[in-house]
């Protein structure tokens, strides 16, 4: 996430059951048969990588961009949800500059028919809290107070259920690996960034503004994956284990949640005993 630019209880899978149901999710209408379980080569994931060429985002202790790291990551992602079965799986680049390109990454995705959107990110500090440090005879900055993943839904999203109880089996895969998220988001001193913190048992948070979360019609996420201005956590996200790590849980993560929703479009989709048997509901 871009600071620098001056960027402006626990809930489970038995939520989804409640939510809206996108037909894409099933691979048809309502009328087909009820699957029976998670069809991956049908589920679409759109990974929406975070910022763009020309508008990379953060930079991290050691002077790389957050696009790159988005970028790399995202890649990772793709590949394990790939050879997990999610070969309908979309890597979102766009090189529109904000704030256009924000609206533009939505729409593509809607256009997609996707079934779910992450938006992938790497995370920073507001300035005031950034140190200054010299790294190969150029000054950077850095800030080593924070480290780990953070999850961001949207009250605002036509599928706020859906996206929340996404992020939380996330956030548990994520802790599964070893992996802890920040809290600094509920701190006083991050100002006008702070946010609040909606399922403590997994690291999500509620952020509202966001466009890629407000204007998807398919549940969406912006995963924060770690903290790039952390100087150490920097050098953990830059190899290739870390990335392979966070994709394991990404993926992991996507088949519990397409075997959620098609277990709801299942159990709705089954006419009750009641209809079924008229007779015996006047005895």
């Amino acid at each position: 996430m871009r600071w620098r630019a001056g960027t402006p209880g626990m809930v489970v899978l038995a939520a989804l059951v409640a939510g809206d149901l996108a037909p894409a999710a099933a691979g048809g209408s309502a009328a087909d048969p009820a699957p029976a379980g998670c069809r991956r080569s049908a589920f679409r994931v759109v990974l929406d990588v975070g910022h763009t060429l020309e508008v990379p985002g953060a930079m991290s202790a050691r002077g790389v961009t957050e696009y790159a790291f988005n970028l790399k990551l995202a890649e990772a992602i793709q590949q394990a949800l790939v050879a997990s079965g999610f070969d309908n799986t979309v890597r979102l680049i766009t090189a529109t500059a904000p704030w256009r390109g924000l609206f533009e990454r939505a729409a593509r995705a809607n256009a997609m028919r996707a079934n779910l959107l992450i938006a992938i990110h790497h995370d920073s500090v507001p300035d005031e809290l950034l140190e200054t440090w010299q790294y190969e005879d150029r000054e950077n900055h850095f800030s080593d107070r924070f480290s780990g993943y953070a999850i961001f839904v949207s009250n605002n999203h036509p599928d706020r259920a859906g996206s929340l109880a996404f992020g939380h089996v996330l956030g548990k895969e994520l802790e599964a690996r070893g992996l802890h998220y920040t809290p600094h988001y509920t701190l006083p001193l991050m100002g006008r960034h702070r946010h609040q913190l909606i399922d403590a048992d997994a690291g999500v948070y509620r952020y509202d503004q966001l466009v890629v979360l407000m204007q998807t019609r398919m549940p969406a996420v912006l995963l924060e994956a770690g903290s790039i201005v952390n100087r150490q956590e920097e050098l953990e996200l830059a190899t290739p284990e870390r990335r392979q790590l966070t994709a394991q849980a990404v993926a992991a993560a996507v088949e519990d949640f397409c075997s959620a929703r098609a277990r709801a479009l299942a159990a709705k989709s089954t006419p009750s005993t009641r209809a079924r048997h008229p007779a015996t509901a006047a005895h």
